[in-house]
């Protein structure tokens, strides 16, 4: 009896070993699918990073075209707008110069006197009559 004692206490040795055995290895692939899907998800991580660093690329580029675009319109509006004074006023100086002419019925019998508010209040008026308009979009420089 005492052999056949010694015997199963073996076995369950040997039993006891192997299921360490095999746990320790189960462990150790469960370990390496663990450290595979990490790897994955750092890699996917990764690459979802260089797409929006691209993305980032190409909207930061767009948005220097539409302030170039902007700064241009904004330099073009500025000029139209230095035009529209300048040509504002000339209208207000001929009408001032229709009103006057229309006062004497038509005619201007004295010469001096037309000269006069021509060269009075509407010198501009004269001084500006053969120049084209100097404004310019190299004017305004918005940064």
């Amino acid at each position: 009896m005492s052999c056949s004692s010694g015997n199963s206490s073996g076995r369950s040795v040997l039993t006891e070993d192997a299921r360490k055995r095999k746990r320790m290895e189960s462990n150790r692939d469960s370990a390496r699918r663990s450290r595979l899907r990490k790897q994955k998800h750092v890699d996917d991580l990764t690459t979802q990073i260089d797409l929006l660093l691209k993305e980032k690329t190409q909207i930061v580029s767009g948005m220097n075209v539409t302030n170039q675009s902007y700064i241009a319109v904004e330099s073009q509006n500025s000029v139209l707008r230095a035009q529209k004074n300048e040509l504002t006023q000339r209208l207000q100086s001929l009408n001032e110069i229709l009103s006057f002419v229309n006062m004497g019925n038509g005619f201007v019998d004295d010469f001096q006197t037309m000269n006069f508010m021509m060269m009075g209040n509407n010198n501009m008026y004269l001084m500006n009559q053969q120049k084209p308009i100097m404004a310019s979009s190299d004017m305004f420089q918005y940064y």
